[in-house]
């Protein structure tokens, strides 16, 4: 109800919180129990669902791919509260994840050895860092443009309330308009370079071994 004009204690208006669960390529098929149990453990551990607590943040998990579960969060309580995650509920959602993988015999990708593939040695070129360098620039959750852009259009509806500055907070509007298409071009750029950003080296040739009669 308070979108677009709420702001967070830390002055931003990142409101949903977006988590995804992926299943190693090589593991077992969850049962719908089994998917429900990983949503309310991982909802539990970022705090967004506490038990016996009714007012908390309103969530959802839903499964539209196999082997892939989001779950999305509203961080607003309906009384108006901000939903505050932990400061290091990162850290807490991975050691809870590698949890899960041994309660649920799950692969892990911190135990996953080598593959059996035929590998090549990579070695990174002048276009790996450039493609880093814009994908960074282009990110839309924690990159400076869209940071920069977040505080213009909440600037923006501000000034939009006072009839004397509607002319000030169009401006502004269209110029956040303009740093997403920066956003949306940089990332383009980026995908385009991260193309070519690993050159391939193929791996020495077999030594042969000469053995006389």
């Amino acid at each position: 109800m308070e979108h677009p004009f709420a702001a967070s204690p830390g002055d931003d208006r990142a409101a949903i919180l977006h988590l995804d669960v992926r299943l190693h390529p090589d593991d077992r098929d969850l049962t719908g129990l089994e998917w429900a149990e990983v949503a309310h453990r991982l909802a539990r551990t970022a705090g967004i669902e506490i038990p016996g607590k009714e007012s908390g943040c309103a969530w959802i998990a839903v499964q539209a791919r196999p082997g892939r579960l989001d779950l999305i969060a509203n961080l607003i309580h309906l009384d108006g509260a901000w939903h505050a995650p932990p400061t290091d509920v990162l850290r807490r959602l991975v050691d809870e994840a590698r949890r899960i993988e041994q309660d649920l015999h799950l692969i892990s990708p911190v135990r996953t050895g080598p593959t059996t593939r035929p590998a090549l040695r990579m070695a990174p070129t002048a276009s790996a860092q450039l493609a880093s360098v814009l994908t960074q620039l282009a990110d839309e959750q924690a990159g400076p443009l869209a940071a920069a852009r977040g505080l213009i259009e909440h600037t923006a509806h501000r000034f939009a309330r006072q009839s004397e500055a509607v002319d000030t907070a169009h401006r502004l509007e269209l110029l956040a308009r303009r740093l997403l298409a920066l956003q949306q071009d940089l990332h383009t750029t980026a995908a385009q370079v991260a193309q070519a950003r690993i050159a391939a080296v193929p791996p020495s040739p077999p030594r042969s071994v000469h053995r006389s009669p």
